[in-house]
């Protein structure tokens, strides 16, 4: 559970912290699509180079970010080898059965591993960036459009800002819990799966109720102070996009259009 980086806050004052939220959501976004749209290493090349110069002007510690791939270790290796063994290639190195080893499997399968590492971090450089009640303020001036429907934006931003703020705590808890299943004797790193599995029942089962107590406590919270939603409510601090935004976008901009011309003139990672 210490490797699990989203939703958790670096507080330091640096140029990407600074940042609108409502234009680090839409980079995300943008980001996340520029990924999918590179289709040779010379694509995945440049949203590395602008994700790198990201991560050093958030001034957060490189080995910081880079813990936040631990968590989906088991999905990148997994997807990895399904790839390497089941991807149909010309040049054959390894075959048995339905299994094939091929060279143009290797290479797909560490531009998809590529992809998938920039996919975290970028989504962790966000949360260790800007804080859960910014991202709430920047999500629903983006939906504000929504309102015109009566679709409940505020209170959508509000879930999702509970839900942030609820990963490290729930994260917390449940070191403490194990911490004390170790203490009655229970076995959290054996190599026998049934075994690991047992060990977690216990653990599952009081963070499932403490989860339910904290959400109970915080609706009494809100309650107490006459919470009503979105009506009529007024904001302490406005978003304003600023000159270190423009050039944020402008920076962001140049990567999608470079993306693009690597994806029509250099052609595909195969």
């Amino acid at each position: 559970m210490k490797d699990v980086s989203f939703g958790q806050y670096y507080p330091v004052d640096s140029a990407i912290h600074r940042l609108d939220p409502r234009l680090k959501l839409l980079f995300l976004i943008a980001f996340i699509v520029v990924i999918f749209v590179a289709n040779s290493f010379w694509g995945l090349l440049v949203c590395a180079g602008v994700l790198l110069l990201a991560v050093l002007l958030s001034h957060i510690p490189p080995w910081k970010v880079l813990r936040s791939v631990r968590g989906v270790i088991f999905l990148v290796l997994f997807t990895a080898v399904i790839n390497v063994f089941f991807y149909a290639g010309e040049t054959v190195y390894w075959s048995y059965g339905v299994i094939t080893v091929s060279k143009e499997g290797i290479i797909f399968s560490v531009f998809l591993v590529l992809r998938l590492v920039l996919l975290v971090i970028c989504s962790s450089l966000l949360t260790y960036t800007t804080t859960p009640v910014a991202l709430t303020d920047g999500v629903e001036s983006l939906l504000y459009p929504l309102k015109l429907i009566r679709f409940p934006v505020h209170e959508l931003a509000l879930i999702m800002s509970i839900a942030l703020r609820m990963i490290p705590v729930l994260t917390e808890e449940t070191g403490r819990i194990q911490n004390a299943q170790k203490a009655r004797g229970a076995d959290f790193e054996s190599k026998n799966i049934v075994t690991r599995i047992k060990a977690f029942i216990p653990v599952l089962v009081p963070l499932l109720i403490s989860a339910l107590r904290r959400a109970d406590e915080l609706g009494e919270a809100m309650e107490a102070r006459c919470y009503m939603g979105g009506k009529t409510r007024t904001k302490y601090k406005k978003l304003r996009f600023g000159w270190g935004d423009l050039v944020a976008f402008l920076i962001g901009a140049a990567m999608l259009a470079g993306v693009i011309l690597l994806r029509v003139y250099v052609g595909g990672v195969l």
